[in-house]
């Protein structure tokens, strides 16, 4: 048995945001992400402190998180990063089991297993630490059929969803930490994640934004975690500006898997969502399109939408990224739909780091 086996996982469980009006995220997720509320917590129901929406879209989970009075824990986390991603919620098939693992490879532990019980079963529950305040909850439902968590109510959509869901599973979560062999090594070492690609130097450094990326995964490649660093270069990567906005490492992005990204960037779009921009040039250069070749989309439909496109040996993806959704730029979302390729649209980063740059650069952050 190799240590691939020592810390089996199931997948995402959830994505879990502290944010500063959980009623007013829920509801932007919900009309402009195409979620639907499932499942609340709050001072009616026996949390006094904080309030607690649970949005779903097929198998992607968010949960938002918002202190209700003064002086709390999450009010100092508001406060101190702004609205951002607090766990990477992973499903685990024996918590007790994963966490003893973790602490005895030098995790840190946060929460001890413990069980939670309502009507609708029970669900086992622990949680360690990694880069920056982000955790990883290790959550055992699998005894349990309630809406979320044993504590919450199920409730009613915020808004009518849509009819068709705009995405339907959290591809991979990016965190942008000071030390990436650091946390390479501890996911290596805590979970037997394995590299699954990195990026270095030339691959994507455009005249400003230099960074480095590795990315690790669980064995089934159901978990994704790539994590950036900055590298040395003339002005402030995008890196950078987000370890300084959200005062340390953290979650940079979440990638949401969809089965038609045409049709999510139009609703999204129409629903108020920015995305980056992407010069014609990338559309008309000979070289892309050589690349390339037939995808499901005429190039001229993904143009107009400024949808990215990559291939590798295993197939293709097209991509595109949101402009940060709050005030700070800190976190936003990407929208991705592969077609046999597993890679993370390197042949795209230049350009997407060119964009990143100008928007970096109307915030006067460059």
């Amino acid at each position: 048995m190799g240590d691939m086996d020592e810390f089996p996982v199931k997948g995402m469980d959830a994505v879990v945001f502290v944010v500063g009006n959980a009623k007013q995220a829920a509801h932007y997720y919900s009309t402009a992400f195409g979620m639907r509320r499932v499942a609340y917590r709050g001072p009616e129901n026996g949390s006094p402190d904080e309030a607690v929406h649970v949005l779903e879209s097929g198998g992607a989970r968010f949960v938002f998180r918002g202190p209700v009075r003064a002086g709390t824990d999450l009010g100092r986390h508001v406060a101190e990063h702004g609205d951002g991603v607090v766990d990477l919620a992973i499903q685990v098939p024996d918590v007790e089991a994963a966490y003893k693992h973790a602490l005895a490879k030098g995790a840190k532990g946060l929460e001890e297993p413990h069980v939670l019980e309502d009507e609708h079963g029970k669900v086992v529950i622990a949680a360690i630490a990694t880069y920056g305040e982000t955790r990883h909850s290790l959550i055992d439902r699998s005894n349990y059929d309630g809406p979320y968590l044993p504590g919450f109510e199920a409730a009613d959509p915020m808004v009518a969803p849509p009819e068709k869901r705009f995405f339907q599973a959290i591809d991979h979560c990016v965190g942008n930490v000071e030390r990436m062999d650091e946390w390479v090594e501890f996911y290596h070492r805590v979970m037997g994640f394995t590299d699954m690609a990195e990026f270095i130097g030339d691959d994507i450094a455009t005249e400003y934004s230099a960074l480095m990326s590795k990315v690790v995964a669980d064995g089934t490649r159901k978990v994704k975690f790539p994590l950036n660093e900055p590298a040395e270069s003339r002005h402030k990567s995008q890196i950078e500006e987000y370890l300084e906005f959200y005062g340390g490492p953290g979650v940079q992005h979440v990638a949401l898997a969809t089965n038609d990204i045409l049709s999510a960037v139009d609703r999204m779009r129409a629903a108020g969502v920015e995305f980056l921009d992407t010069p014609d040039s990338y559309y008309e250069d000979p070289e892309l399109r050589a690349r390339i070749g037939e995808v499901r989309a005429p190039i001229e439909e993904l143009q107009k939408r400024r949808i990215l496109v990559d291939r590798d040996e295993d197939g293709y993806l097209l991509q595109i990224f949101t402009k940060p959704v709050q005030d700070r730029p800190t976190v936003f979302f990407e929208l991705i739909e592969r077609h046999g390729s597993l890679g993370f649209g390197k042949g795209n980063f230049k350009a997407l780091f060119e964009a990143i740059e100008r928007e970096q650069a109307r915030r006067g952050n460059l």
